[in-house]
């Protein structure tokens, strides 16, 4: 049987999160995890499908193996020296979930794709998977020879508990699962799924989990921690639970929701000895009518607010944003908008990104109308804008 697996991540934390997931799965099934691909039998591609450049690195992998799967006469010899045989190939993650059997039709040489709810199920699919391929191929059907999973709609919770993470000193812990927002862009509620929270005691339980292995730091991990709920158990009942750890040395959470976020949140970050002063609060745009069609169920004055309000009450915290230029339908005076709110509100540090459809979002039936040029050169001046800010805060410090 073959036991060495590579998998490389791509996106999100809550994919490097997975990737854990996934390793800890198959170790308990007696697999070796590789960091070398060219040492492994087995390669799985945790995907990401939120913007098209996180595909297209997907896709260029993918025909990477490809020709190790057919290799040129000159590679035999050194591949001969690594792997015996075929390897197998598997797409898991966003992109399984997005483009499901497609994918097998594009990239023929991936064996297996697994959607995000399924990941529970790899070390099965796998065993079905080389059963497959110790057959005679002659004859039978592509699909026959191939394993989907991507119906599942949740996760059974003790694939979180195998107790395998990367890091040695520092843990991700996922609140919640999926998202219920619908913002026009994004994909994320119909690659995950809608929002779904973990009960608390077993996000508590997970933690204990990792403190015990002498992990001291940790992040909380969901597509919205604000709208967290538990019964009577909300994100800030939550935060302080987990402030109380003995053991613990720091925590931290990622993705806040301007629509859900509140000064009682940062009251609690304030009052919070463990927790980071950081919020990472994406924006996206700073144009209300771009703010409306991108259906954020907010607007620049109350984003604003927000802002002063978290900078006055968790005095010297971190304030870092996420910001799309190009948003169809962005106007000059839309991304004036923009640009005059990083300007006054001036992030610690903003991500930014150009706009891509992306499939079964209500964006992909707007008219991309901004030009490519455009996009390039609003892209640049946020930028450069963001650049000196952190310049000028640096030279403070």
């Amino acid at each position: 049987m073959l036991k060495k697996a590579y998998i490389k991540n791509f996106g999100c934390q809550m994919n490097v999160r997975d990737a854990e997931v996934v390793a800890g799965l198959l170790i308990k099934e007696g697999y070796r995890i590789v960091e070398d691909s060219a040492k492994a039998d087995i390669v799985i591609l945790n995907t990401c499908s939120v913007r098209q450049h996180a595909e297209d690195k997907v896709w260029s992998e993918i025909g990477r193996y490809r020709q190790r799967q057919f290799p040129r006469r000159e590679n035999k010899e050194h591949l001969s020296k690594t792997v015996s045989g075929k390897i197998i190939i598997g797409v898991i993650g966003c992109m399984a979930q997005n483009y499901k059997e497609n994918i097998f039709q594009r990239a023929p040489t991936v064996d297996f794709v697994v959607g995000p709810s399924d990941i529970h199920r790899i070390p099965e699919i796998l065993k079905k998977v080389l059963k497959c391929q110790s057959v005679k191929v002659s004859g039978r059907n592509l699909f026959e020879l191939k394993a989907l999973e991507t119906d599942s709609l949740s996760r059974p919770e003790e694939i979180y508990h195998s107790g395998f993470y990367q890091d040695k000193e520092h843990a991700y812990v996922v609140i919640s699962e999926g998202c219920s927002n619908f913002c026009s862009y994004c994909v994320v509620p119909y690659v995950r799924g809608e929002l779904h929270n973990r009960k608390y005691q077993d996000i508590l339980k997970e933690i204990k989990e990792a403190l015990e292995r002498k992990i001291k730091r940790v992040t909380l991990l969901g597509q919205n921690v604000n709208a967290y709920q538990d019964g009577g158990i909300n994100f800030i009942r939550l935060l302080e639970e987990v402030n109380s750890f003995k053991g613990l040395a720091e925590f931290s959470f990622i993705t806040s929701h301007p629509k859900d976020t509140t000064p009682d949140l940062f009251r609690a970050m304030a009052d919070a000895v463990k927790l980071k002063k950081h919020l990472h609060l994406p924006v996206q745009s700073g144009s209300d009518r771009i703010l409306k069609l991108m259906n954020r169920g907010y607007t620049r004055n109350f984003y604003l607010d927000l802002a002063k309000g978290y900078r006055k009450i968790a005095t010297g915290g971190v304030l870092t944003t996420d910001i799309i230029i190009g948003f169809p339908g962005e106007r000059q005076e839309d991304f004036k908008d923009t640009y005059n709110l990083v300007k006054e509100i001036e992030f610690d540090a903003a991500y930014i990104f150009k706009y891509s459809p992306r499939p079964h979002t209500q964006a992909l039936n707007f008219n991309d109308d901004v030009p490519q040029e455009d996009k390039e050169r609003r892209h640049g001046l946020i930028l450069e804008l963001q650049k000196e800010i952190s310049r000028k805060k640096v030279k403070k410090k």
